[in-house]
């Protein structure tokens, strides 16, 4: 009796193990037969899952249903973009969008840094995809002829790994989208040429705009080359936009408005200052950006040499005479590599509050 139930216990395991591969082999055979209906089933509840996700996105962040047919014309009223209005602590300034195959059909966006220009091309682009995609979009109201494709360039970045510069990341891109664009697309291009010199980025820039002219594809350019406003005057069809700003003294207030019409300024001093350029500097560039503009120098040659201050002498503090604000441990602890724009200065407007109050 003990052998048997020696041997009882010793092939329980071995026991286990055929009883669980049977019942395994016997389920997995249960739902062989049923995979059709299996598949059939999850198909049914992704799509309802993807509906009442868009249905609470729509209701919860205020979006509207768009209409899309076959025509070229996109019009959005009261646009927004679906991110950057959820990041901002003010409120997000919505812009309307018009573009057909007549006479809207190639917009040429200028103005400055920090304006709204890059976010105006992208929420342009995520309202024609989410409208394709079957979701409400964030708009007023929103009509979209079916697009093939949306082409973007947009952001700078090199490939080190591959050998490859900024400026010809951005020419590889812009390649491709010239090679495969068709009079269906939108292209979304943003600040093409900046990466070379200002003469050969200003020309690429100009060829660029034709040939997607030519194609007849619908595109939003955004640019510093205040000449390619030119265009609208000898091309048929592009239309000139610019983001508005108000001018207080030597300060600008960005409105984020897309507005009718083209700029010559682009308040890059306005920017760098805002940057934390040092004031002689910005002084400096307020000099010789007044030069150039007044045509007191020729091109090419070599502005006066400004009058550099005695470099200060270092004072050595003591240990008990430091006292760091707390400000420059938050910015030690900041994570660039991850950081957003938007979530940068936004960062920098709290960090520049706190300062001023403890000062």
């Amino acid at each position: 009796e003990l052998k048997e139930r020696e041997a009882l216990i010793l092939g329980a395991e071995e026991r286990m193990q055929d009883m669980e591969q049977r019942l395994f082999v016997e389920l997995r055979d249960v739902v062989a037969r049923a995979a059709s209906e299996i598949l059939a089933v999850a198909a049914a509840i992704a799509e309802l899952d993807l509906i009442a996700a868009f249905a609470e996105t729509a209701v919860r962040l205020d979006h509207t249903r768009p209409t899309v047919d076959d025509s070229l014309v996109i019009e959005i009223a009261g646009g927004r973009h679906p991110v950057v209005e959820k990041l901002v602590s003010e409120p997000f300034v919505p812009n309307d969008t018009h573009i057909n195959a007549e006479t809207d059909r190639l917009l040429i966006i200028t103005g400055p840094n920090m304006a709204g220009k890059s976010t105006y091309l992208r929420q342009v682009a995520l309202i024609v995809l989410m409208s394709q995609a079957g979701c409400f979009v964030p708009a007023e109201q929103a009509r979209v002829g079916v697009v093939d494709r949306i082409f973007t360039r947009v952001g700078a970045h090199d490939d080190l790994a591959g050998g490859q510069s900024t400026f010809m990341v951005e020419m590889s891109e812009t390649a491709a989208i010239l090679n495969n664009a068709t009079d269906r697309s939108l292209i979304i291009l943003d600040e093409i040429g900046r990466g070379t010199s200002t003469y050969d980025g200003l020309s690429i820039a100009w060829a660029v705009c034709e040939h997607i002219h030519a194609l007849g594809a619908r595109c939003l350019f955004a640019t510093h080359y205040h000449h390619l406003n030119e265009l609208a005057e000898r091309l048929e069809g592009v239309r000139n936009y610019r983001a508005a700003v108000k001018e207080e003294e030597r300060h600008v207030v960005w409105l984020h408005r897309i507005v009718e019409g083209g700029t010559d300024r682009s308040y890059g001093i306005q920017v760098a200052r805002l940057a934390g350029v040092p004031e002689p500097a910005i002084t400096r560039a307020r000099e010789i950006l007044e030069e150039l503009e007044s045509g007191a120098r020729a091109p090419g040659s070599t502005p006066k040499p400004a009058a550099v201050p005695a470099k200060r002498k270092r004072v050595q503090l003591s240990l008990f005479e430091l006292d760091e604000h707390p400000v420059v441990d938050e910015l030690r602890k900041l994570d660039l590599s991850t950081t957003t724009p938007i979530e940068a200065l936004t960062l920098l407007y709290q960090l520049q509050k706190r300062a001023n109050q403890r000062s």
